[in-house]
């Protein structure tokens, strides 16, 4: 098959099993500004204004690299005119390609900040929206607290016009939108934190407080930052994914995004200066989305958890082959109704059980094959969130605690070793990789080294039940070095 490269003069060639875009990019004006143009966003935020424009809006994303690793994304989408393909994988083999226009421009901050700063508080801006993962918003997971020692953050507080972080940032367009005498930006997190907007706010507020306190009572009257729960699995894209698009389909993206079927966006309606007219592609606004973040925190994101480390250890290569495994699919599930479901309170209109089900079906997904690698990629961030909370909410009830404590065990052997079972050798990707792994090391001489790590596990290292379950777990993984058979006991 000829291949066409993916740019906005090849799109009427396309064949009809391409879905492209019909409405007028020309005429879009660039209403949100996202930080984070990773994958995960171009397979929800991206693919819903997509979808709005398709109904007649005119809305457009202009994309914010802040780090260095940005410039890979920012090169690709500026060759194909900010145009990228979103592959959805169903269970059945089926794949839908679609090309997503609702991205029309990139910038990148760390070569020049006054361009961010500009679009940031341009009045046609309305939301500053980010997907920064759990580890740039910048706070000490066992304090909550804002981390004033990172050295970005300390050249900020001295140089407020040369920003580096997304506080910086967001502080000196807000300052700019104030002095001009335009009305402030929404601020809407979409990462994987619990109470997300809530955390966007304490953080950015702390920074600015020590910056600027006057622009401070102006954020603090002004700025919205509605907590918002979103849900769509999306693997890092692969070369296979890539050829297949080409090979099949006569596209060539250099860069395109597979994701599953399934998607969900809940978000409370607090706003600054209004917002897209999102309910109409399906996004359910709510005036407390803290009970559907913290199902999908305890039970999607703490269960990829689970399978990934315990899947780690086996060899198990990706979540899907994990799932097909009936003692991996059998361990997941009494997690999730033993020590997960018991902490959660009603959830207006879901049923736990039909929630439950539906995520085993999509873990077990064969054509999504999310690598465990990437699910256990930057533990130290989202263990505390997904499973670490759990444990604790468990302990201060009486509730069982034992799924949740073999993977800790595990993460602890995962951490030191190193090497799966087999004696193949592990990717970790992790900030805290060195101290993950010093404190792991230890265990043989003192076996609540790791735990001890406070900044993750709080206070777990002093409380006796956990110490007794733990420390019995983790002398038979060293002893056996079996995953598996530690799984079969428990269940």
């Amino acid at each position: 098959m000829d291949k066409l490269l993916l740019n906005t003069q090849n799109l009427g060639d396309f064949p009809d099993s391409v879905v492209v875009p019909k409405y007028d990019r020309t005429n879009i004006i660039s209403g949100i500004v996202h930080i984070g143009v990773g994958g995960f966003h171009r397979a929800h935020l991206a693919y819903y204004l997509n979808e709005l424009n398709k109904l007649g809006d005119a809305l457009g994303i202009t994309g914010i690299g802040l780090r260095e690793a940005d410039s890979n994304i920012n090169e690709v989408l500026k060759a194909q005119d900010h145009l990228y393909t979103l592959m959805v994988k169903h269970p059945d083999g089926k794949i839908e390609p679609e090309v997503i226009g609702s991205i029309i421009d990139f910038k990148m901050g760390i070569t020049d900040p006054e361009p961010v700063i500009a679009q940031m508080a341009h009045a046609d801006t309305k939301i500053v929206s980010l997907t920064i993962t759990e580890g740039g918003y910048n706070f000490n997971p066992t304090t909550g607290e804002f981390n004033f020692h990172n050295p970005d953050i300390q050249h900020e507080l001295r140089h407020p016009e040369d920003p580096i972080t997304v506080y910086g940032f967001l502080c000196a367009a807000l300052k700019r939108r104030r002095d001009a005498g335009l009305p402030a930006f929404t601020i809407m997190s979409c990462d994987n934190i619990e109470h997300n907007g809530d955390m966007a706010r304490k953080m950015l507020l702390a920074f600015v407080e020590v910056q600027n306190a006057d622009l401070a009572t102006w954020i603090a009257k002004e700025v919205c930052f509605p907590n918002s729960m979103v849900d769509r699995i999306t693997p890092v894209t692969s070369q296979a994914d890539i050829d297949i698009l080409a090979q099949n389909y006569g596209v060539q993206d250099a860069w395109p995004v597979t994701c599953e079927p399934f998607i969900q966006w809940v978000v409370e309606d607090k706003f600054s200066n209004g917002r897209p007219a999102f309910e109409n592609v399906g996004v359910q606004f709510v005036p407390d989305v803290g009970p559907y973040e913290k199902m999908k925190l305890r039970l999607l994101n703490a269960g990829h958890s689970v399978l990934g480390l315990l899947g780690a250890l086996h060899g198990h290569p990706t979540i899907n082959a994990c799932i097909e495994d009936e003692l991996f699919a059998n361990y997941l599930r009494a997690f999730l109704d033993e020590e997960a479901t018991p902490i959660l309170g009603p959830i207006i209109g879901i049923n736990l059980e039909d929630y439950k089900d539906s995520l085993l079906e999509r873990f077990a997904n064969p054509n999504i094959k999310d690598s465990v690698s990437r699910i256990c990629s930057e533990s130290s961030a989202k263990l505390p969130k997904f499973l670490i909370a759990t444990i604790h909410e468990n302990l201060a009830t009486g509730g069982s605690i034992k799924f949740a404590t073999l993977v800790i065990a595990a993460w602890c052997y995962y951490s030191d070793k190193q090497v799966d079972q087999n004696g193949q050798p592990l990717e970790i990707i992790d900030a805290m990789q060195g101290k993950l792994h010093d404190a792991a090391k230890e265990t043989t001489t003192n076996p609540l080294a790791f735990i001890q790590l406070e900044l993750l596990f709080g206070g777990l290292s002093e409380n006796e039940r956990f110490v007794t379950c733990y420390t019995t777990m983790l002398k038979e993984l060293y002893k056996k070095g079996d995953i598996k058979k530690l799984m079969q006991e428990l269940l």
